[in-house]
């Protein structure tokens, strides 16, 4: 009757064991994945600011060009009221071709380095938690094929992979 009541010697540790593994395994996933996704974020954000950056001077490009549009019509207005015969003798017009000439000149400048910011920040993806994400799946993945390969199923035979 001693034998029946004795309880297996090992049956439960291993268990407890592959439980605490299992838990232990869960939780640093969800802690590499709650890193990721914070990477993610990081870079996603870095990339949108770049992009309003350049937005930004985009946007003053274009009132720089709007701007000098405005001083060419009304220096061509001028012109006009010279060269017809009721105009008088003052050249007023050329103080506004050399403004606009000059916001022409700041609206391609302008324009010139907001296409290189646009071109710089790229479209917003998070390319290094992707490369990170593929570097630890690759890590994950390789020891339990290599583990597998070389321990052997649980008669001995190797694992179909």
């Amino acid at each position: 009757m001693s034998d029946t009541q004795q309880a297996p010697p090992r049956r439960d540790q291993p268990p407890q064991n592959i439980a605490t593994a299992i838990t232990e395994v869960s939780e640093r996933a969800t802690l590499l994945v709650r890193e990721e996704i914070e990477l993610a974020k990081a870079e996603v954000s870095e990339k949108i600011s770049k992009l309003a950056r350049g937005a930004v001077v985009a946007g003053a490009a274009g009132i720089f060009l709007v701007t000098a549009l405005i001083f060419v019509l009304n220096g061509f207005a001028w012109l006009l009221y010279y060269e017809l015969p009721i105009g008088s003798s003052f050249t007023y017009f050329w103080g506004f071709f050399a403004m606009a000439v000059i916001l022409i000149v700041l609206g391609v400048l302008a324009g010139l380095l907001a296409a290189r910011l646009v071109k710089k920040s790229s479209p917003p993806v998070p390319n290094m938690a992707i490369e990170e994400a593929r570097k630890i799946r690759e890590t994950v993945s390789s020891p339990a094929e290599s583990t597998a390969g070389a321990k052997g199923g649980a008669n001995g035979a190797a694992l179909p992979s």
